[in-house]
């Protein structure tokens, strides 16, 4: 069997003229991009308008490229490797602490779902190089901050400047770009500091702030469980397109309240057709699971660890009784989203969490059974947002419609695989963007690069536990 590290070396077989290749399959109007330069020029910007720059990166950029047979793989690698820390990072010290804004990309607001997602790839380096490990501790005290603010809400200004949704028919705030309920949106924050605090041993991050921002996780965790009414939340918004809204009066459909957290939205930013989105309910049983860690062996705070591994428990106990289900072609499989009553949504959407990406997120087994059967039906036409043409085949969603492959899907696809075949093959379809600057999906990009590289201090060929 091949090596990961001649995997790579080879590469050049299967991306040899990429952009001759895309451009005849017509994989640009799939992927809903543009072909790449025919020269392989920098993209990135000038050293002096980088917003940031790290020598533990430069040095792993050099490292890597090196081991990569392929020049255009390389060339890609170069590029987005770096690319959050080159254009969408704001560093500064706030009070005598690191701050880090980081905007999502092609939308100058922060998500805290895509800020985790997008500096997670550099967490490897972050003992190694103190100003990227201030960079990092950064974008943790920015996300308490942000859940300081709303619990409830998806994406955050920098600074009370109002948005473009203000008029949304919810509580919102002149610090909020969004306010889309989304259950990720709380497990994010806790993967990365989490995974931070493990790295790097530093628990100056786990400050009183901090604290207070993990009890509201608990706090709206159980709100959303609504077992004593729909809780503080509700959305709504005018307009044309049905899944930017929520019905019934912004709580959404009528579940059974069996234990499961609701959820308005799905990471997609679109909105819920069963309340209950499993994937983001089995996220959640992972970001308890952390903090009952974080709380028992470095705060020392045993009465809230027993808090959160209790609801992990409770979660968990649920999801097993109400989102497992027999499907009439495949049997037993993970549900996208269910409600309580037995009414169940059969498929996958692109963005993670997502059922593909369970593995990914440490949220579940790769070789789980269920996951394994689950697998197979979203990599198939059983799956009404599977597609696949001339151009290749990955999981889409709503929000990019019908016939269109996100390729988050694609990349995912790649870090929940140990096949070295199907990883090659899913690489030659990931090198574009479902936008030009879409910094997220560009960091789960390299981060499938870094996987299959044997360069030090990457993260190797282990399993996916990195975000």
């Amino acid at each position: 069997m091949v090596t990961r590290r001649e995997m790579i070396k080879t590469a050049g077989l299967a991306v040899a003229g990429l952009g001759a290749s895309l451009d005849r399959l017509g994989a640009a109007a799939v992927l809903g991009g543009e072909p790449w330069p025919q020269e392989r020029v920098s993209q990135r910007p000038p050293i002096d308008r980088r917003n940031f720059v790290s020598d533990a990166v430069e040095a792993t950029i050099a490292t890597v490229k090196r081991d990569i047979g392929d020049a255009e793989l390389a060339w890609l690698f170069e590029n987005c490797y770096p690319n959050t820390l080159d254009t969408t990072v704001r560093f500064a010290m706030r009070g005598g602490r690191p701050d880090t804004f980081v905007i999502t990309g092609d939308i100058p607001a922060m998500w805290l779902r895509d800020s985790t997602a997008q500096v997670w790839p550099y967490l490897p380096l972050a003992r190694e190089d103190r100003r990227l490990r201030s960079l990092l501790a950064g974008v943790v005290n920015r996300q308490t901050r942000c859940i300081l603010i709303d619990p409830y809400a998806n994406a955050f200004n920098d600074g009370p400047t109002g948005s473009h949704w203000e008029s949304d028919l919810t509580d919102m705030k002149p610090e909020l770009h969004e306010r889309k309920w989304e259950i990720d949106s709380l497990c994010y924050p806790v993967r990365l500091a989490h995974g931070y605090w493990r790295t790097t041993g530093d628990a100056s991050v786990l400050d009183a702030d901090w604290r207070a921002a993990a009890q509201l996780v608990l706090r709206t965790f159980r709100e959303q469980q609504r077992k004593q009414g729909n809780g503080p939340y509700k959305f709504q918004r005018v307009t044309a397109v049905a899944y930017d809204t929520v019905p019934l009066g912004g709580y959404g459909n009528p579940t059974r309240k069996v234990g499961l957290i609701h959820s308005m939205f799905r990471p997609s930013d679109d909105a819920c057709i069963y309340p209950f989105l499993v994937p983001s309910n089995l996220f959640a049983v992972r970001a308890l699971s952390q903090l009952r860690e974080i709380f028992s062996e470095e705060i020392g705070d045993r009465a809230f660890a027993v808090e959160c591994g209790d609801l992990a428990e409770e979660l968990a106990s649920a999801i097993r009784r109400h989102a497992v289900i027999e499907h009439p072609r495949r049997g037993q499989v993970f549900a996208y989203e269910v409600d309580g009553f037995g009414n169940a949504l059969f498929m996958d959407d692109a963005n993670v969490p997502s059922l593909l990406s369970l593995p990914y997120l440490d949220a579940l087994d790769a070789a789980d059974p269920i996951y394994q059967t689950t697998r197979s039906l979203i990599l198939s036409e059983d799956n009404p947002y599977f597609f696949q043409g001339e151009a290749g085949a990955g999981i889409g969603g709503p929000h990019v419609g019908l016939e269109m492959i996100w390729p988050l899907g694609i990349i995912m696809r790649a870090l929940t695989t140990s096949d070295d075949s199907e990883i090659l093959s899913l690489l030659t379809h990931a090198q574009e963007h479902a936008r030009r600057h879409r910094a997220s999906c560009t960091s789960r990009f390299i981060k499938t690069i870094l996987r299959t590289s044997p360069a030090p201090g990457s993260p190797g060929p282990t399993r996916c536990s990195a975000s």
